[in-house]
């Protein structure tokens, strides 16, 4: 099987891409605990959960241990871990938590926060992420390290609103860090793989700008300057469906916030969504959703 051409696609039809993806699939970001610890003896479990965990480290360091990290791990003033799937891990001063460390004693401060990938499995993002992701902010771009720095002040102010503005601002930094992931990762997996091949990355970017075309794989083949066969076969394997499959996803998706706005009858967003018709556009919706397209608008009129 041919191998993903790794050449590096222009930085803007990635951010293209990883913004329409990123705010057409639902992602729930919240700050849970601002936390201290004081010491050169402490450790926190963290157990798994079914939701994301992240931890921002905005004073001092600690280190992170657990069963997906094949060695404990340092993390810095400003270094961000990530663990999309809420695996089980261990916050501690040291390497070994259960072997007092001989340093003067210091103070670390983190943010921690949870992350919720609405549709689960289905949710591309998620299912292209690894079991965790480090962004060191000595390696990051100047804004995610002008954003931490922004979240890190923001905690330590006690006036009222600060927790709408974290949460805000944490959505904000978990969009860089994956912008940041994907330029940075060896190894991508799902649709972020597919963001770093040059040819795959076009065709994900026409697609997504204009879901609503008559697009066919030889349309999508011809925009990634491949022939049909070898096209098909790469984004299959790449991204993990076929690629008529994966339009049909995104229609849905697509659709569903075009839906939600009330400016748009169902008859519009059909028409938008490429189809002639608004009864094929319902059954299309329903096939793949579950429910028809005014129980998305909250009409109560499909069953």
């Amino acid at each position: 099987m041919q191998q993903p051409d790794t050449s590096s696609p222009a930085t803007e039809s990635i951010d293209s891409v990883l913004e329409t993806v990123l705010g057409a699939y639902r992602i729930r970001v919240e700050i849970t605990a601002n936390v201290r610890y004081c010491g050169s003896e402490w450790f926190e479990q963290e157990p798994a959960t079914p939701h994301g965990q992240f931890h921002l480290v905005t004073e001092g360091g600690c280190w992170i241990s657990g069963e997906t990290l094949q060695q404990p791990l340092r993390l810095e003033r400003g270094d961000l871990i990530v663990f999309p799937g809420g695996h089980r891990h261990l916050l501690s001063a040291g390497p070994d938590p259960h072997v007092p460390q001989v340093v003067e004693e210091t103070t670390t401060c983190m943010l921690c926060g949870d992350l919720d990938f609405f549709g689960g499995s289905g949710n591309p993002i998620f299912t292209a992420l690894p079991a965790y992701f480090v962004i060191r902010s000595a390696e990051s771009g100047e804004q995610f390290r002008q954003l931490a720095e922004l979240l890190a002040s923001n905690s330590r102010d006690s006036r009222w609103g600060r927790q709408v503005v974290q949460n805000k601002l944490a959505d904000s930094l978990f969009t860089m860090a994956v912008c940041e992931y994907v330029r940075r990762a060896e190894q991508p997996r799902g649709l972020l793989a597919a963001l770093v091949d040059a040819r795959l990355s076009k065709a994900l970017g026409a697609v997504h700008a204009r879901p609503g075309e008559d697009w066919t794989i030889q349309g999508m083949a011809h925009v990634a300057g491949m022939s049909r066969t070898t096209f098909a076969e790469l984004f299959s394997q790449v991204v993990g469906v076929p690629p008529i499959q994966y339009l049909a996803q995104w229609r849905a998706i697509e659709a569903k916030r075009l839906l939600r706005n009330r400016r748009f009858s169902v008859a519009a967003v059909a028409e938008m969504m490429g189809y002639r018709s608004e009864a094929a556009f319902r059954r299309f919706f329903k096939r793949l959703e579950g429910v028809g397209p005014g129980r998305v608008r909250g009409d109560g009129d499909d069953e």
